[in-house]
């Protein structure tokens, strides 16, 4: 079973309602999902670029042609984990890596500034959707008090809801086979532990 794409509850608002102007949402370039999955969850178009995140991936593999952190000797990105991981302690933050077996009703989401997500994709030729998938980074974040899917290749931001539809969200994609999920926290909350209610 792979990941499928998230439709929520019925009670869920119209598709007419506009999530607000102020959520910051970058949109998909080339191949570059996990630079707009870090800008999402961060809310900024700045804090991370192609070049932090190309530095990054030459300074994980220097002086390699072929390397383990993807395909990014031209700096067209599909940056792996490592990338991710690297960019986010540049800024004083962890990636803690969410064990599947694991129910997501014991994260402490206050603790959690947000999530990126690693899920399978269609591939697109045109507006033709191939019969083919590869992985894709996403960025789900809490703004105004109202979780938001800020997936790079949506239109518009997607409004998960409140913390019970966020879990819903996060057990549903984590039910496929291909779906990892990455908590973004501080190092403070990291070296304590408490992004875990349980813990």
């Amino acid at each position: 079973m792979s990941c499928v794409p998230w439709k929520g509850d019925k009670l869920k608002l119209d598709s007419d309602v506009q999530p607000p102007a102020l959520i910051y949402h970058e949109k998909q370039r080339r191949e570059l999902c996990a630079l707009h999955a870090l800008n999402n969850v961060f809310q900024d178009g700045k804090a991370f670029t192609r070049d932090t995140l190309q530095e990054i991936f030459q300074r994980l593999s220097p002086n390699t042609l072929v390397t383990p952190h993807k395909k990014s000797m031209l700096g067209t990105g599909n940056y792996d984990v490592n990338v991710i991981m690297a960019a986010l302690q540049t800024k004083g933050y962890e990636a803690v890596w969410w064990d599947k077996r694991r129910d997501v009703d014991t994260i402490a989401l206050s603790n959690v500034m947000g999530f990126i997500m690693n899920i399978p994709s269609s591939l697109c030729w045109g507006p033709v959707k191939l019969p083919l998938k590869r992985q894709h980074w996403i960025g789900v974040r809490e703004v105004a008090g109202i979780y938001y899917n800020l997936d790079s290749k949506l239109k518009l931001p997607d409004q998960i809801g409140n913390e019970d539809e966020l879990r819903k969200f996060l057990k549903h994609q984590l039910r496929g086979k291909n779906c990892e999920l990455l908590l973004v926290v501080s190092e403070e909350v990291e070296i304590r532990q408490s992004w875990r209610m349980d813990g």
